[in-house]
């Protein structure tokens, strides 16, 4: 977690960092590198959060080799301490300005200082990857004889290749016997994860990542992709609840504001999406075709997306899931509209398929979601505020929120409001401006979901609160309509305000 946060623009609350850390021990993680107890006060706090919350996994800290930080991960209850000493003679000479004699006196006595306080200790050679050889492994024997528990030599730019990583800890394995390495890989060429997974095999016994990625720079080995490749390529069983890692992804990128990008191995939006013809047909045939991961697998489901690469039978999929069953005549005609919006530069919903479906067989407008008030309230002296009033087949419901923005509180608003009647997720929110001057039309994309059934929907207006509304409640109204939900069963238990 503390490199994590290190992602520029990052900060974490207390609040949000003991979130994260409950997320990671449901995960089953077996550590938590919880912050930097010596940095901030907030820092202090969130590691002492979390250190006293009971988790399962030990927490560590970080701490540079002085006493004084070390003070600070022994007052903050942590079980541990990740100590980290440079290495490299670029990090020696120019950022300490220290001779190798002083880093050797100075990891023993910290060592030392922190075992002689009850601190399990973690040493990390920093720069390890650059360091000169016979210095690196004198480095490590000091840190073994002052009594390291494990022992972490970091690939801190990211240097190494899958082939040096293995070379690199086979012959360290072979050095020291007995001694427990861990891998700590930064991604600067890409090659953080295969880096990660060849220690791993060279007999390294703990590594380091971090969810979606993220980490200073361009970020650390990603936690998703390491332990799945573990689990599928390598046939090593990972202990971790892995249903659960999209969910941990979501709640990081929600909390640290770092967005996922689609393409995204394992979690990205489009990890499990199938838009091309070829590959939808084969997809609903046998989903190993295109699949090599099981979407269940780590709690994602399979998506069919229409756009101008789709096919006619991922259309005809995508409608039946609808429950919308158009006869040849007009799929085609319907697969012919959907081309020529994609050939237009249009990005093809889900609401915008079921429109088009609608209008092509001459169907009922089904929307049993209606949007019959809504108020927001926001400025620089208040709590942005919305309260929502939503028509559901004749039964008015209300609700109200508070959000970080107008935005957050109109969809907050509206989510509490349908919660009532199924328990939809928002998954993903896009929003650009196309149009130019403070008058542009903003188009909002969201990715919903309940369950197995997911969804996209778009919104266009001049404000982006209400582009924004208008967006949740085309694709609410999507999973509703979808496979013959059935509302009316609820209606008479619906109630109406939350409070």
């Amino acid at each position: 977690m503390r490199d994590g946060e290190q992602t520029p623009g990052v900060s974490l609350t207390p609040k949000d960092k003991l979130e994260i850390a409950r997320k990671l021990d449901e995960l089953g993680v077996d550590a938590i590198e919880a912050g930097f107890a010596a940095a901030t006060e907030g820092e202090f706090e969130a590691v002492k959060l979390i250190a006293r919350e009971g988790l399962k996994a030990e927490i560590f800290s970080f701490a540079r080799a002085n006493k004084k930080d070390i003070d600070a991960v022994v007052d903050s209850d942590a079980d541990a301490v990740f100590l980290v000493v440079p290495s490299s003679e670029i990090h020696i000479r120019h950022k300490l300005g220290k001779k190798h004699e002083d880093i050797l006196e100075l990891a023993e006595d910290c060592i030392q200082y922190a075992k002689d306080h009850g601190l399990k200790v973690e040493f990390g050679a920093e720069d390890a990857t650059r360091s000169e050889e016979q210095f690196l492994k004198e480095l490590i024997r000091v840190s073994v004889n002052a009594g390291a528990d494990t022992v972490t030599p970091c690939d801190t730019v990211g240097v190494l290749t899958p082939e040096k990583a293995y070379a690199f800890y086979s012959d360290l394995a072979k050095s020291f016997p007995g001694v427990a390495f861990g891998v700590h890989c930064h991604d600067d060429f890409g090659m953080a994860v295969a880096n990660s997974i060849a220690a791993l095999r060279a007999g390294a016994k703990e590594v380091h990542t971090t969810i979606n990625g993220i980490g200073e720079r361009a970020g650390n080995a990603a936690l998703e992709e390491v332990v799945v490749a573990l689990e599928l390529l390598y046939g090593v069983k990972v202990p971790l609840k892995m249903n659960l890692l999209y969910e941990t992804s979501v709640l990081v990128s929600k909390l640290t504001g770092v967005p996922v990008q689609p393409n995204k191995a394992i979690v990205g939006e489009n990890a499990f999406a199938h838009e091309s013809g070829i590959h939808t047909h084969a997809i609903l045939n046998n989903p190993m075709t295109y699949e090599p991961i099981p979407p269940n697998l780590v709690g994602r489901t399979r998506r069919l997306v229409v756009g101008k690469h789709a096919g006619s039978k991922g259309i005809k999929a995508v409608l039946n899931e609808m429950g919308i069953f158009p006869n040849e005549e007009q799929l085609k005609e319907i697969f012919a509209k959907v081309k020529m919006l994609g050939d237009k530069g249009k990005k093809v919903t889900d609401s915008d398929l079921v429109s088009i479906a609608e209008a092509v067989m001459n169907l009922p407008r089904c929307r049993p979601l209606k949007l019959q008030e809504l108020t927001v309230v926001t400025g620089n002296r208040v709590t942005p505020t919305a309260s929502v009033k939503l028509k559901v087949r004749g039964k008015v419901i209300s609700a109200a929120a508070t959000g970080v923005g107008p935005v957050d509180a109109a969809i907050n608003a509206i989510r509490n409001a349908v919660q009532t009647i199924e328990p939809i997720k928002l998954d993903g929110y896009y929003v650009k401006s196309i149009s130019g001057g403070t008058d542009a039309i903003v188009e909002v994309v969201v990715h919903l979901s309940k369950g197995d059934i997911t969804t996209t929907a778009w919104g266009a207006h001049e404000d982006i609160v209400m582009a924004s509304v208008e967006a949740m409640l085309n694709g609410i109204n999507n999973i509703l309509s979808r496979g013959n939900a059935n509302i009316s069963p609820l209606q008479e238990n619906l109630p109406d305000k939350l409070v």
